[in-house]
């Protein structure tokens, strides 16, 4: 057998530039979209030369699909931490509250990945198919879990999750349309999470 081929470590500078770049990316990725965004746009929203980006991303398509790849990973981590071992009311409030927050907190990232999915995902459909199915399934077990004991209300599982997306993230993706109809209050977002937590928790609390 061959040596183990040893992967490089990314120093503190690499992994700090990587995310000014990202964060630079998502802004201009959602201004221009995909086709209208530039490699030299993106370099001068982060302050970094062309040449040094391109040292760290060789295509505007590598900083696209990164980009999204990372807005999947931060709205997946609430979906890995669901455990099968807690109460599941409590862990279903738990991931809705905090999905609803990270719309609140990033809407950008949520509408950019919204537009990669209106025109087919191609950037990302392996990682959907993939890492995220399986996810997903893995996740749709436990609730089902939790419904054959009789801890929640019967519902299928995969369109429990789905709501949950749809419902948490339409704020940041029609932001306009719930602002315009609204008023856009100062508590919008909180009377929001009150309100999804109390409409999933009393569909599935057992009687």
């Amino acid at each position: 057998m061959g040596a183990a081929t040893t992967i490089p470590r990314k120093t503190r500078i690499q992994a700090q530039n990587e995310e000014l770049i990202l964060r630079a990316a998502l802004e201009v990725f959602s201004a221009y979209g995909f086709r209208g965004a530039t490699v030299d746009q993106i370099a001068a929203s982060c302050g970094l030369s062309k040449p040094n980006l391109l040292y760290y991303f060789r295509r505007k398509e590598d900083i696209y699909v990164a980009v999204l790849e990372h807005t999947l990973h931060d709205w997946l981590e609430p979906l890995r931490s669901l455990d099968a071992a807690g109460e599941p009311i409590e862990e279903i409030t738990r991931y809705i509250r905090t999905k609803i927050r990270l719309s609140r907190d990033n809407p950008k990232a949520s509408r950019l990945f919204a537009n990669e999915i209106l025109h087919g995902a191609t950037a990302v459909g392996n990682y959907l198919k993939g890492p995220l199915k399986e996810l997903v399934d893995e996740k749709a077990a436990i609730i089902s879990g939790w419904i054959a004991e009789g801890r929640l209300n019967p519902i299928d599982p995969h369109h429990l999750i789905f709501a949950i997306w749809a419902t948490t993230q339409h704020y940041a993706d029609f932001e306009p349309q719930v602002s315009a109809v609204t008023g856009n209050p100062p508590d919008l977002m909180a009377t929001a999470e009150e309100a999804l937590t109390r409409l999933f928790v009393e569909g599935l609390r057992p009687r």
